[in-house]
């Protein structure tokens, strides 16, 4: 399957936001550039209680190693003008834990990401972010929904979410997080993406 859908999702891919008027750039991830920069974001305050990654630098890389040798998931940064500011990822369903909660389709895909620098937190960038790996996972045509399940405590990113147009659908309980699974659907996303290009939101 995913061998003939790489062409939709290759990257970098790059993008200029005309309503924040930043460059939106996702790269993949390396071990070379980026160990030590997401191992860092993993010890922020905002981010250790939802990623449970606060560990050595010996134990996160071969966290990270694992994590790219996984062909399910593609692992990114997201910079702002340029800047590495978060991280992502971006992933199928199938072949995912989350598949064992619902009824998925076998082009259904999913998304974990974190802002890392606290200078960056707060500023609205998140949306735009979002909006932005959104359109470019739906440019698969197969792909008719995309889900997420964030911490049933992370409220501001369930907030996120729910102005990108994922629903709620149920808590599960994963092994590492009581969750809220959501989804959002192909037409819901494009009439948010819509209204976000024309600053209705």
């Amino acid at each position: 399957m995913k061998s003939n859908l790489f062409v939709q999702q290759k990257y970098p891919f790059e993008r200029y936001d005309p309503v924040i008027q930043k460059s939106i750039l996702f790269r993949r991830v390396t071990m070379e550039k980026d160990l030590e920069q997401l191992h860092s974001w993993m010890h922020e305050k905002h981010v250790i209680p939802y990623w449970k990654l606060n560990i050595s630098l010996e134990k996160y890389k071969v966290h990270l190693q694992k994590f790219l040798q996984d062909d399910h998931q593609t692992l990114l940064v997201g910079e702002l003008d340029g800047v590495p500011m978060s991280y992502w990822e971006s992933y199928w369903v199938k072949g995912d834990i989350i598949g064992n909660y619902y009824a998925f389709d076998e082009y259904d895909q999913g998304i974990h990401l974190l802002i890392g620098p606290t200078d960056f937190l707060g500023k609205g960038f998140t949306y735009p972010l979002l909006m932005t790996i959104l359109q470019k996972k739906f440019q698969v045509p197969e792909t008719n929904k995309i889900i997420a399940e964030p911490d049933i405590r992370n409220e501001k990113m369930i907030y996120v979410f729910k102005k990108c147009g994922f629903q709620p659908v149920m808590e599960v309980e994963l092994s590492d997080k009581s969750a809220l699974l959501m989804e959002c659907e192909r037409n819901v996303f494009e009439r948010r993406w819509t209204d976000w290009k024309m600053k209705k939101f």
